[in-house]
């Protein structure tokens, strides 16, 4: 019967199951998987053609259309020369461990449904805490990506604000502010105009870190209409760390939540080398990292980790009646700390992967990609024809070539990904084109990247 047929285990599911399982195991562990590149909408309509009909095509005709169309109209974002915006590079574990996790059906939202998914992806949460410095009673909720993230954070903030200036007996704010750099991730302005509030954009020094000079003029300004304060850990850009450790020291003046976004940089910390950029995390009372981009997990997958957890609980705690079984228990509910209540356990991924390789690996492969963009940075200098707009703090070194116009590197770009060489986009700062490696993958090397420059002649 067909009210049965797609559920039930039968002939045709384990035929489903083992083509995925097939494809999932051949693509995986392919040496050579391309990049390949988009295709336009008139040409996919040409060649899929209709896929939802009554009747259905079947898992084996859909899988190839899937396999040989669709997939091949996806960039491979996890490749080793997909250089762009901010890549993704999963270890193999946690690729396995991701079927894993769609595959047993688990729920993460709360603790009576999923605790054994739940008290792993807490290890992960506190294992990382303990990187950044912060008490051994931080914790928090693995969410959807950086934007999510950001928000879940600012919000709790803003509630934190209110209660304060309540208990002081103060006057709310008309309109809460956030004070951020201008050159803060856009995430953290979309959370502003998502919560009603104004974005103060404090200006960053030319070397593009915000530092506390500024912060404190902001503070002095707006004074209890600021419910929190931005820094970055690694800007998307540039990879630029802002100078944590003086703004945060601001808060023994000042009665303000820091929020650290560290979605791409925060990362960093695992390397020994770069540790030392991050000083004043340890003060933070949210902080964000996104391990689907530096910590080699699958999309999608943030952590936000609170200095007081209970904070993002009274923020964020769902109330009704179908869920006073889990709002009423005192058991710990991930979803509790965030503005999504259904969630699946996304830190699982990660954690199998930490478990499986251990976190010198970690470390190892982190510093490596540090190290990688140091090198390929002086071998940029060395080159006449180019030059460095910044130097490279953390794993993004961004640079021009002399006489380009912005027509010059589209067409460069566009040669890059038609030739399967690379997928590098151009980018620009200050009004001026130019372009970046963005290094996050293990596999990336030297010789790699000195290739794509030789490219442009």
């Amino acid at each position: 019967m067909d009210a049965v047929r797609m559920h039930a285990a039968s002939p045709e599911s384990t035929a489903i199951v083992d083509a995925v399982l097939d494809y999932s195991r051949r693509r995986m562990l392919a040496a050579d998987v391309p990049l390949d590149k988009p295709q336009t909408e008139a040409e996919l309509n040409r060649l899929v053609g209709a896929t939802i009909t009554d009747a259905g095509l079947g898992a084996q005709r859909a899988l190839s259309v899937f396999e040989h169309i669709l997939a091949p109209a996806c960039l491979t974002t996890s490749h080793p020369l997909y250089l762009s915006f901010i890549p993704t590079a999963p270890t193999m574990a946690a690729i396995a461990f991701d079927l894993v996790v769609s595959a047993s059906g688990l729920y993460g939202g709360s603790w009576l449904e999923g605790a054994g998914a739940v008290h792993a992806e807490n290890e992960v949460l506190a294992f990382l805490a303990g990187e950044f410095g912060l008490p051994d009673t931080a914790g928090g909720v693995f969410v959807q990506g950086g934007t999510i993230g950001n928000l879940s954070a600012l919000v709790a903030a803003r509630e934190a604000a209110k209660a304060r200036l309540v208990a002081q007996g103060k006057e709310l704010p008309a309109r809460w502010k956030i004070v951020c750099s201008a050159e803060a991730h856009s995430s953290n302005k979309s959370a502003a105009r998502v919560m009603d509030a104004d974005v103060v954009l404090v200006p960053a020094g030319d070397d593009g870190m915000l530092r506390a000079d500024a912060v404190r003029e902001a503070l002095d300004t707006h004074g209890d209409e600021i419910c929190a304060v931005v820094v970055t850990a690694g800007s998307t850009n540039f990879g630029i760390v802002d100078d944590i450790e003086a703004i945060a020291a601001l808060k023994d003046e000042y009665d303000f939540w820091l929020h650290v976004d560290g979605a791409y940089g925060l990362t960093a910390m695992l390397a020994p080398a770069a540790r030392s950029r991050f000083r004043g995390v340890e003060r933070a009372d949210s902080v964000i990292v996104d391990p689907h981009k530096w910590l080699f997990a699958p999309f999608d997958c943030c952590a936000l980790i609170y200095r007081e957890p209970d904070q993002g609980r009274r923020a964020h705690t769902q109330h009704a009646e179908y869920l006073d079984t889990l709002t009423d228990a005192e058991e710990f509910s991930p979803s509790d700390y965030s503005i999504q209540l259904t969630r699946r356990p996304r830190g699982l991924p990660m954690w199998f992967s930490l478990a499986t390789y251990g976190v010198d690996a970690y470390r190892e492969a982190i510093g490596a990609t540090i190290a990688l963009t140091e090198r390929i940075a002086a071998e940029i200098s060395r080159r006449p024809e180019l030059r460095l707009v910044r130097d490279p703090q953390l794993s993004v070194v961004v640079f021009e070539r002399d006489g380009w116009e912005r027509a010059d590197y589209d067409r460069w770009s566009a040669e890059l990904l038609d030739s399967q060489r690379a997928f590098v986009v151009p980018s620009s700062h200050a009004g001026r084109p130019n372009t970046r490696f963005a290094i996050l993958n293990p596999l990336t090397t030297f010789e790699d990247l000195t290739g794509i420059l030789d490219t442009m002649k």
